[in-house]
């Protein structure tokens, strides 16, 4: 059993005490959106940086909010959700990006992960494989309510997990589009069975940033604007959906 943490413990990835993490996060992958999206919050104050790990909180709407990076794959993800539950972390909403995978998804499409395939390992550390990663009801509810209330086209569904980034089974791919998955990305099931191992709640929200069934495919370069103008969208019904769950103290729970 571990110790309580006293004000001055600071851990050891994060690099963050008590007192430095909100109940709300918002946790993207890459350190360079929190920057992005501290800049949309009414405040948000530096806290730390370390290896893929940057932190800041503030406030948005009135929710303390915290911001912190992830990393890529479940391994420096699982680091990061650990830890910030440690600190007093309640809700989670990822932001993060993601292929899209249906045929009908454009590059830059903001996408709510209701459950995901676990394709990757991490999270079988947690629970075992036949168990679910399903994100809480009401943060996935909070997202698609703020999508309508701005009117933003969006898909919601379930998203496919994976470690092995450059490895393709094609076979499997259409096996999933058939069955009605609509993004793949890295870090969607472990957020999620973290956070029913540990009874926080948790969502995700991403931005399309390929399509691998798209008949013609953009360049890089074409892809990145499309994504970027997606991201803002997600960035933005992340912090009202924060906004939303503060009113509806979700972090009494």
């Amino acid at each position: 059993m571990s110790r309580e943490l006293s004000g001055n413990d600071i851990l050891k990835h994060i690099r963050c005490r008590k007192g430095d993490v909100a109940p709300y996060v918002i946790t993207p992958g890459d350190p360079a959106r929190v920057k992005r999206i501290a800049e949309k919050m009414d405040s948000a104050e530096f806290i730390a940086e370390n290896r893929e790990y940057t932190v800041y909180t503030g406030s948005y709407q009135g929710a303390p909010v915290t911001v912190c990076s992830h990393g890529i794959g479940g391994p420096a993800a699982s680091i990061a959700f650990e830890e910030l539950i440690k600190l007093g972390a309640k809700v989670f909403i990822r932001v993060g990006s993601a292929g899209g995978r249906q045929k009908d998804i454009p590059i830059g499409t903001p996408a709510v992960i209701t459950a995901a395939v676990r394709g990757e390992g991490t999270s079988r550390a947690y629970l075992p494989l036949e168990f679910p990663a399903a994100a809480d009801l009401d943060v996935t509810n909070a997202l698609i309510k703020a999508l309508k209330d701005r009117g933003e086209p969006f898909r919601a569904g379930i998203g496919y997990c994976r470690d092995a980034y450059y490895e393709q089974d094609q076979n499997y791919n259409r096996l999933l589009t058939e069955a009605g998955v609509v993004a793949a990305e890295q870090e969607a099931a472990i957020l999620f069975i973290v956070g029913s191992k540990r009874g926080v709640k948790t969502g995700a929200i991403v931005s399309t940033d390929s399509n691998i069934w798209l008949e013609e495919q953009p360049s890089t370069e074409e892809k990145d604007r499309l994504y970027l103008l997606g991201e803002a969208r997600v960035i933005q019904a992340a912090l009202d959906a924060a906004a939303i769950l503060y009113r509806q103290r979700c972090h009494e729970f």
